[in-house]
């Protein structure tokens, strides 16, 4: 008898959740690599794909192997395929290290991988696209860790000028005086590995359309290894889908000793129908591409009609 071959390497998890595709890999311990492409970013890169390669940023929540083992490898690709340098965003308490890890591959490779490289602390942002900016927030974990929220800037005319004629609202501008409200508006929230806690609540986190956070423990024995590892447990989940206004909440970090369909169970049985209707498991493949279907038949549908009119 010949030996079998080895096993195929799943998909991409794939969500559509509108106007953002989330898509990439999340297994505790082994590697997690969550892409947003239309916010241009890659959370974590513990490995690489192909489609990793078309975001420019690449945001790092924490240094574990599981989450940056590909770093190097994504710079080098950007730069292979003709896609530029890419552009790397840390926790400044950890950015010597990956300058030295980069640094590293120049002396094994003989040659310079070029990047950039961004240090970020809680309550900084950088620009990622118009409008859009990438802010920063503290996180708990076995090592400096941080969370990221994509907040939308928007201008808003103030209710009382709603109306006004044009030469008007250039006359109040010019001496000076705001015509208009400035808004944020969280997008999408990633905190990567992370202990609850008080950083969950910081309104544009909770608030975000889409959160993407971890969820290792499920078992209900398994509490106190949650907080030993300082990791969430599907109880800080619950609580904190009580309180949270976001359209969808996203987990990863599911270890292989959870089957996806108890974490389903679980998921139902601690936060009850309403609450688990936003969560959705990014390695859940088969109930992704079922999602995904109606999403593509639904759209269909409403396309044919337009077309009748």
């Amino acid at each position: 008898m010949i030996p079998k071959p080895p096993p195929r390497e799943g998909p991409l998890g794939f969500l559509y959740i509108h106007p953002f595709r989330v898509q990439g890999i999340s297994v505790a311990g082994e590697v997690t690599c969550v892409q947003v492409p239309e916010l241009d970013v890659v959370f974590d890169i513990g490995a690489c794909p192909r489609a990793m390669l078309a975001s420019k940023f690449c945001c790092l929540s924490h240094g574990h192997m599981d989450h940056i083992g590909s770093l190097a490898y994504w710079c080098s690709q950007r730069q292979f395929q003709g896609m530029g340098e890419g552009t790397i965003v840390c926790d400044a308490r950890i950015a010597d290290a990956v300058h030295a890890m980069m640094a590293g591959y120049v002396a094994l490779e003989r040659q310079k991988t070029p990047y950039n490289l961004i240090s970020i602390s809680p309550g900084d942002e950088i620009e990622i696209k118009n409008n859009h900016v990438l802010r920063c927030f503290e996180t708990e974990h076995t090592c400096p860790s941080i969370g990221y929220v994509v907040v939308e800037k928007r201008t808003k005319l103030k209710p009382e000028l709603m109306g006004m004629p044009q030469e008007k609202l250039r006359e109040l501008k010019e001496r000076g005086e705001e015509i208009v409200n400035h808004l944020e508006v969280p997008l999408v929230a990633y905190t990567g590995d992370t202990l609850p806690g008080a950083h969950l609540l910081n309104p544009l986190v909770m608030n975000a359309q889409v959160i993407i956070t971890e969820c290792t423990f499920f078992e209900p024995e398994h509490k106190e290894r949650a907080t030993v590892g300082m990791h969430m447990h599907i109880d800080d989940i619950a609580e904190w889908l009580r309180v949270s206004t976001c359209q969808s909440m996203v987990l990863g970090h599911v270890s292989r000793r959870t089957h996806i369909s108890y974490a389903i169970k679980r998921i139902e049985e601690v936060c009850g129908p309403e609450l688990a209707s936003r969560v959705l498991l990014l390695m859940d493949h088969r109930a992704n591409k079922a999602r995904y279907e109606r999403q593509a038949a639904e759209a269909e549908r409403k396309e044919r009609e337009l077309r009748r009119r």
